[in-house]
C-alpha cells in the first residue's frame, strides 16, 4: 500500500491509497484496523487504467501498467493532512543592512577563493 496525495480535492477525513489488484476492500480495512490501528468507516476501490498509446523504439505499442486506487474514509473525529515537507519562507523580513549583506558576500568570497587543502598545493586549473 503506498499513501498518495490526491490530485482533486478530498474531505479532510478520506485518504487515498495505491494498493494492489488482488487487495479487495476488506482487506485494505484489517490491515489499516489491526496493524496500525486506524479505525476505518469505509473504504471505496476503483481501478485506474493504464494507457496504451506510448510506442518504443521498435513503433511496438506499450502498455502502462493498471492499478488500484482506494479511498479510505477514517473515523468519527479523525481527519487526515498531509504534512508541508517544504514550507515556503518568509521573505517579507530583511536580513539586514547593506553593510551586513556586502560583509556576508565578502566572507563567501574569502572562503570560496581559498585553496583546497586536499589538492596537495595544485592550482585548480590542473586536474579534474
Amino acid at each position: 500500500m503506498t499513501l498518495v496525495r490526491p490530485g482533486k480535492p478530498q474531505p479532510p477525513d478520506t485518504v487515498q491509497f495505491r494498493i494492489p489488484m488482488e487487495m479487495t476492500k476488506f482487506d485494505v480495512q484489517n490491515y489499516l484496523k489491526k496493524i496500525y490501528n486506524v479505525p476505518v468507516t469505509t473504504v471505496r476501490t476503483r481501478i485506474q487504467y493504464g494507457s496504451n498509446k506510448k510506442r518504443n523504439h521498435l513503433n511496438q505499442r506499450v502498455k502502462v501498467p493498471d492499478y488500484k486506487v482506494a479511498y479510505i474514509q477514517l473515523g468519527q473525529g479523525q481527519t487526515f493532512q498531509f504534512p508541508d515537507l517544504f514550507p515556503e519562507k518568509d521573505t517579507s523580513a530583511e536580513s539586514g543592512s547593506f553593510e551586513e549583506v556586502q560583509e556576508e558576500f565578502m566572507e563567501n568570497e574569502k572562503q570560496r577563493q581559498m585553496n583546497d587543502p586536499r589538492r596537495g598545493g595544485l592550482n585548480d586549473w590542473f586536474g579534474l
